[in-house]
C-alpha cells in the first residue's frame, strides 16, 4: 500500500502483514517496522522528555518490547502508529517521574546562613519559611514550589503555567525577597 502522508507511515494493511511476520520472528519485517515508526516514537518521546539521549532510550525500550512481545499489539483496539505513540508518551512520562521525584515541601530541610546551633532553632526557621510560603499568593507560591521543590527551570515553569517567562521570574524573585526580609527580622 502507499504512504498515508504521515512522514512515511504506511497504511494499516501493510502494517498488519509486517506485524504478523514479526510475530513469526521475521527480522526483516521487524526492521521495516522500526524504519517506518522509529521517527514517530522518537519524536513523541523527545517532545515529552526534551532530552535526546533519554528519547533514544525510550525508542530502544519500546522496540525491544515489540520484538520480545509483538502479540501485545491488538489491531482490534486501534492502529499500530497510534498504539506506538501512546506507549512512547506513557514511557516518556514514566521517565520524567523517575528523573524528577516530587518533594513534599513539608519534608524539605532548609539551610540557614546564620549559625543555628540547635535542632529546635533550625525547625523554627524551617517552619517560619513554610508558613510564609502558605501566606503567599497562590501563583507566587506555585512558581516557588515548582522551582525549588520540583527542580523546574524558569522556562519550564513558564511553559507549564502558560505564562510569560518574565512573570515567572518576577514572582520567584519577589517571593525570595519576601522570605529574605522576614528571615532577617
Amino acid at each position: 500500500m502507499e504512504s498515508s502522508g504521515m512522514d512515511g507511515v504506511q497504511a494499516d494493511g501493510d502494517d498488519a502483514v509486517l506485524i504478523a511476520r514479526t510475530r513469526q520472528r521475521d527480522q526483516d519485517a521487524f526492521a521495516r517496522l522500526y524504519d517506518r515508526y522509529s521517527p514517530l516514537v522518537y519524536s513523541v518521546a523527545l517532545r515529552v522528555l526534551r532530552n535526546p539521549s533519554a528519547a533514544e532510550d525510550v525508542l530502544h525500550d519500546i522496540f525491544l518490547q515489540l520484538w520480545r512481545s509483538p502479540e501485545k499489539f491488538d489491531s482490534a483496539r486501534g492502529n499500530f502508529a497510534s498504539w506506538l505513540a501512546v506507549i512512547a508518551r506513557n514511557r516518556a512520562i514514566d521517565g520524567t517521574r523517575r528523573e524528577r521525584p516530587r518533594i513534599d515541601p513539608e519534608e524539605v530541610v532548609l539551610i540557614s546562613p546564620a549559625n543555628i546551633e540547635t535542632e529546635a532553632e533550625r525547625n523554627a526557621v524551617a517552619e517560619k519559611i513554610r508558613n510564609m510560603l502558605k501566606e503567599m499568593p497562590a501563583a507566587q507560591r506555585s512558581a516557588v514550589e515548582m522551582a525549588f521543590f520540583d527542580g523546574m527551570t524558569h522556562g519550564e515553569i513558564a511553559a507549564a503555567t502558560q505564562e510569560p517567562l518574565g512573570t515567572i521570574k518576577t514572582r520567584i524573585r519577589s517571593a525570595l525577597m519576601t522570605i529574605r526580609k522576614a528571615y532577617e527580622r
